[in-house]
């Protein structure tokens, strides 16, 4: 009998791992197409919606039984444009050079992402969104459409792109 822990073919933790490994590769490609037990089955593929009566945790929860990234960022302490975008940025690790205007944020969402392969799809919350002077409506109004253009651009591709957002 071959030795259970030894080296080659016999070795009963690399057998283990490999029916662990081919396990959860099926249920990833069984997971991966949004069905009738999913979340977002009502829910469009590419779009920007308040979050009223999604659960943050929830949508963390479906983005990863999804195999999608989840992007989160809670600007609730946030009460300027910068601000909002200090807070997006360190929340979804945009790059060091990332130049902090609504343009930079549409690259970093679309042009550099789709650079670095194909992608699995997005959830993306954004929590807090302040109501302020320094942050008005219009500010508001910009950011989502940012969002909403990273949105198209991703239909374009057949990638998924939901954003949830309150106001704080």
């Amino acid at each position: 009998m071959a030795d259970p822990f030894g080296a080659g073919e016999g070795n009963l933790f690399k057998q283990v791992l490999g029916l662990h490994a081919v396990a959860r590769a099926g249920r990833r490609h069984a997971l991966s197409e949004e069905g009738d037990m999913s979340l977002f089955k009502t829910v469009r593929p590419n779009i920007v919606q308040s979050i009223r009566a999604f659960r943050v945790p929830e949508l963390a929860d479906e983005a990863e039984r999804l195999g999608q990234h989840f992007l989160y960022a809670n600007c609730a302490q946030a009460q300027s444009k910068a601000e909002v975008l200090e807070t997006i940025a360190t929340s979804f690790q945009l790059p060091k050079h990332f130049g902090k205007n609504f343009d930079a944020l549409h690259d970093c969402l679309t042009d550099l992402v789709s650079r670095s392969g194909a992608q699995p799809g997005f959830v993306v919350v954004l929590e807090g969104l302040p109501v302020a002077t320094k942050f008005d409506k219009d500010a508001r109004e910009t950011l989502l459409d940012v969002f909403r253009d990273a949105a198209e651009f991703w239909g374009e591709r057949r990638v998924s792109f939901r954003v949830f957002y309150s106001f704080a």
